[in-house]
């Protein structure tokens, strides 16, 4: 039983990430504004809008729940335009399901929040004997009761939305079949490769052809030499700013003092316990009855103490740690319920408890071993400490210099000299730097919003600063446009080779074709093939490292009669002929059919509620104006429906 919760801490916070992150949206986001355009709308349903500071408060949630789960997360992916897009899609969904929970008058009673609490898997380690919320394992979480039950409220409602549809679909047999089929029917094939590469010594190529391709606007792409600029640019972020930063020794000891527990590791405790299991709502008659169990199994410990791990596993009634002597391994404070933690600290080792009463029933403890309260010196932390107080303090100043960094920047455009000189940042340069963030760029020159406005139209012609720009959390970036080199078509001889490899690929390939198509027609009309590779047995699951195209293609062919032929065309890389020589049965070890086939049913469910999904948008009429680039995008339900 106490194995199960500390085992569980994790699938714990899982769980309510689980049901706090679609729920996020009503809570606490109020309150926060946006230092501009926290008033703009990104979205609307049923005319009721969402707006960027809602859209900003939900996405700095959802990081900073990703950063306590994963700390090693990539803040880039984080602060990605595709993430933040998909904050959004989240509120909105959100925000449809409950809006249609409202319309179709969708109620959660207190009974049936009860109901589907006691009996959902998902919640079993929260649960106490008597189907109760754990509040101690909640409050660990920093979460109340009521917050919880509240979510739970929302999230059933919400799944009551789309269970009438999920419940009633039932996959056909004749349409799983037919997918089940698709899926793991395998076929045993030879395949002939007319690769483009074998043919292009058989190519010639003139200076004309050369000249004509070139000249061709079909193939200007491919000898432009995109727009690209460079440019400075400052950026004032938390670590900007520590350099400047002092800390006193007074200070730093103050802070130590201050956050003393932190440097002193939790003391724990290793204990065996013996449960004699009486629930606290069981009748009393019953609960005495149990005391008196303990009592005497006590006494026969306290005559035998080498005896515990034999009586526990022969005695004890909590299962998780019975087969185990009644070992608990190490915990500490906060992790068992207060009469058995007060009893277990209270030990020394070896020695043994009397009887202890919990909501549970009646334990006997034995303390094993006790490790930790070892406390860090100031000395040994001092480094630690001082980082950690400049990051605090340099995270305060940052909202005040902001300020000062977006007026200067605006103020005196034409430099960013003065704004560096101010807050002693270092102008920064790069070159070949286009309109999309190329590899391995840093937080500023990655940003979609920041390189747009250097490429816009009056930064690019007047070459002044742009306005401070938001690259991530705590960091703010502007930068200008030193020299701009527009796209252009690069001179022929610049390109020739390129030019000269592109029509020699083309030629290849049709003279891989032509060879193709004429084997194709005589080997149908009876010749013997020649230069076919050894059989293979393929699948959709056993794709064997061969590319997609051909394996759809194979698939497709038909059945009957065998052998079949079919002919896969791979562009400027050549042509394959692939024989279809025999049908072979489903590969057992796909799976078994009965699973297979409930996982298509669920599949089919899902389809089906995804759109119902889609239909709500339509009837409440979504739009979604924001876009995580920066730039508006319109979106109305339909569109955004048929996108699904």
């Amino acid at each position: 039983m106490f194995d199960v919760i500390r085992n569980n801490t994790k699938a714990l916070m899982f769980v309510l990430v689980l049901l706090i992150i679609p729920s996020f949206v009503l809570v606490g986001i109020q309150g926060y504004t946006h230092f501009r355009d926290g008033n703009a709308t990104v979205a609307k349903v049923a005319g009721t809008a969402i707006t960027q500071a809602e859209w900003d408060a939900a996405h700095r949630t959802q990081v900073e729940r990703i950063r306590a789960q994963s700390p090693s997360v990539d803040p880039k992916l984080l602060d990605s335009p595709e993430f933040k897009q998909q904050t959004l899609e989240a509120l909105v969904r959100e925000r449809t399901m409950l809006t249609a929970a409202d319309k179709l008058r969708v109620s959660v009673s207190d009974a049936k929040v009860q109901r589907l609490f006691v009996t959902d898997p998902q919640f079993a380690f929260l649960r106490k004997p008597d189907g109760s919320i754990n509040a101690d394992l909640l409050k660990a979480q920093g979460m109340s009761t009521q917050r919880f039950e509240q979510q739970l409220r929302q999230e059933f409602a919400m799944r009551q939305v789309v269970t009438g549809v999920t419940e009633s679909v039932l996959a056909p047999a004749s349409a799983t079949e037919t997918a089940l089929e698709a899926l793991l029917q395998r076929r045993e094939v030879r395949i002939a490769r007319f690769e483009a590469k074998k043919y292009a010594p058989e190519v010639k190529i003139g200076d004309a052809q050369i000249q004509a391709f070139y000249d061709d606007p079909a193939n200007a792409h491919r000898f432009e030499s995109p727009e690209h600029a460079t440019v400075e640019y400052l950026l004032l972020d938390v670590d900007a700013i520590k350099p400047g930063i002092t800390v006193s020794e007074d200070e730093l000891r103050k802070y130590y003092a201050e956050n003393e527990s932190r440097y002193t590791t939790p003391e724990e405790r290793r204990a065996s316990h013996i449960l004699v299991k009486a629930d606290r709502s069981a009748p009393a008659a019953e609960r005495e009855k149990a005391k008196a169990k303990a009592t005497a199994l006590l006494a026969e410990l306290r005559k035998a103490p080498g005896r515990f791990a034999e009586l526990a596993k022969k005695s004890s009634d909590d299962p998780g740690s019975a087969e185990k002597g009644g070992d608990l391994d190490f915990f500490g404070r906060g992790a068992m319920t207060p009469p058995f933690e007060a009893a277990a600290f209270a030990l020394k080792p070896g020695e043994i408890s009397d009887v202890v009463e919990t909501d549970f029933g009646y334990h006997i403890i034995q303390l094993v071993a006790v490790r930790g309260g070892d406390k860090k010196s100031f000395e040994a932390v001092r480094p630690e400490l001082e980082n950690e107080v400049k990051q605090q303090l340099a995270q305060r100043r940052f909202a005040e210099l902001a300020e000062t960094f977006t007026n200067t920047v605006y103020e005196q455009s034409d430099s960013l000299q003065p704004a560096a000189d101010k807050l002693k940042l270092t102008v920064r340069k790069a070159s070949d730097v286009g309109r999309t963030p190329g590899q391995g760029a840093d937080d500023a020159l990655g940003n979609p919003k920041l390189l747009a406005a250097l490429f816009a139209d009056d930064t690019v012609k007047n070459k002044r600063n742009t306005e401070a720009i938001e690259v991530g959390a705590n960091k703010l970036a502007a930068g200008r446009i030193v020299e701009y080199f527009p796209a252009r078509k690069l001179p022929l001889e610049a390109v020739k080779d390129r030019v000269r490899e592109a029509l020699v690929a083309r030629q290849a390939a049709e003279l891989a074709r032509k060879d193709a198509d004429a084997k194709l027609v005589a080997w149908k009309g009876g010749a013997e093939p020649k230069g076919l590779e050894a059989p293979l047995t393929i699948s959709r699951g056993q794709a064997q490292s061969l590319p997609q195209p051909l394996i759809d293609a194979v698939m497709k062919a038909p059945a009957e009669p065998l052998p079949s032929w079919t002919r896969v065309d791979f562009g400027e890389e050549g042509v394959a002929l692939v024989r279809v020589e025999k049908l072979l049965p489903r590969d057992p070890a796909a799976g078994d059919l009965k699973q297979l086939q409930r996982q298509y049913g669920q599949i089919w469910a899902a389809a089906e509620a995804e759109a119902y999904y889609g239909a709500l948008r339509d009837r409440f009429k979504v739009q979604v104006t924001g876009h995580a680039s920066g730039e508006p995008i319109a979106s109305d339900a339909g569109a955004s429906a048929a996108s699904r």
